[in-house]
């Protein structure tokens, strides 16, 4: 189990809900690997965090064109996939969340378990994630 920081502010079964439903429109998006949808999602520039396969840190700022190749190169053509996570939330405000994610993707039948952090921004009353931390993409950067 996951032992929160305070923050000082407590989201409301308002926030999470929205969140979730965020995340459930994400999670959707990518598994009809429908990539300027992602993009639409997506404050840009994008910040991203990663490391290489030598073990250095490795970060950079994407715009949507940058996202949008990199993205449908990564994700690729046809078949079925699907996405089964569990996510932290933590609410620093009532506009910006920090959002760890356990996630098995599914693609072609094989299983693979991701971890990731997303920071997301809610503007207008909208989500969006602003910055995309995971390990192992730092070739990509």
């Amino acid at each position: 189990m996951t032992l929160l920081p305070e923050t000082g502010y407590v989201p409301t079964a308002e926030d999470r809900a929205g969140l979730d439903a965020w995340f459930a429109e994400y999670d959707a998006r990518s598994a009809r690997r429908d990539i300027e949808g992602m993009a639409d999602m997506a404050v840009f520039p994008l910040n991203l965090v990663s490391d290489d396969a030598h073990g250095d840190g490795r970060s950079a700022q994407w715009d949507r064109d940058r996202f949008v190749a990199t993205m449908t190169g990564v994700m690729g053509e046809g078949g079925d996939i699907s996405f089964e996570s569990t996510r932290t939330p933590v609410f620093l405000s009532p506009s910006m969340a920090v959002v760890f994610t356990d996630s098995t993707m599914t693609a072609g039948g094989e299983e693979r378990r991701l971890r990731y952090a997303d920071i997301l921004i809610r503007r207008d009353g909208v989500w969006a994630f602003q910055t995309m931390a995971q390990g192992g993409w730092g070739e990509y950067l």
